[in-house]
């Protein structure tokens, strides 16, 4: 029951800063709404950090990258700095998981800070998965962004990125399920353990 009400929290941390950027471009333009979703952003992770003494790692970085970006956007009236955002925060993503899988760390794991337990094939797994789709997110914001208008842009961040985040979190299910454990402790015993069981 925890667990999904901290699922839920996260979710609506999300969400609402982005439902809130959608509207109020509707209502306005997309200056406004980069100040309204800079403000919500904040709000978002001040209550995170009051909440549970924490703010977890990805969700802080993409809000530091609204802040300057959407900072920037305000002070030059240059909506290409909010735009390119997306772009560099999933390619940071990506690059990061990427490096980390190359130099046999695995920085996702540490970055879900034990939302779920999975042995260590899992990981890799579910890893080499994420920093692909976030590649692909990337590449799909630069192209919106520099074809499409702006309004577009803003349509395509609220419901085509996250119904199509939502879904891949969704698709990755059954291998979280067959590479679940119960215990961190029950993961893929060390060289050493299976040497001493021969």
């Amino acid at each position: 029951m925890a667990h999904n009400k901290k699922a839920f929290q996260r979710i609506a941390m999300e969400v609402g800063p982005l439902a809130l950027f959608f509207v109020v471009n509707a209502r306005a333009d997309i200056f406004y709404a980069t100040f309204a979703f800079m403000i919500a952003t904040v709000a978002s992770l001040g209550y995170a950090y009051f909440n549970g003494r924490h703010i977890p790692a990805m969700p802080l970085i993409a809000g530091a990258f609204i802040l300057v970006f959407g900072g920037l956007t305000l002070i030059l009236q240059d909506d290409t700095f909010i735009k390119l955002k997306p772009t560099i925060v999933n390619a940071l993503f990506a690059t990061a998981l990427f490096v980390g899988l190359a130099l046999r760390k695995n920085l996702f794991k540490i970055a879900l800070q034990g939302a779920i337990h999975l042995d260590e094939g899992g990981w890799r797994k579910l890893t080499w998965r994420w920093a692909f789709f976030f590649l692909f997110l990337a590449l799909a914001n630069e192209y919106v962004w520099r074809t499409q208008t702006t309004n577009f842009w803003v349509d395509f961040k609220v419901f085509g990125v996250m119904p199509l985040t939502v879904l891949f979190s969704a698709l990755q299910l059954p291998l979280i399920m067959r590479h679940q454990i119960d215990d961190p402790g029950d993961a893929e015993p060390s060289q050493e353990a299976q040497r001493n069981e021969t």
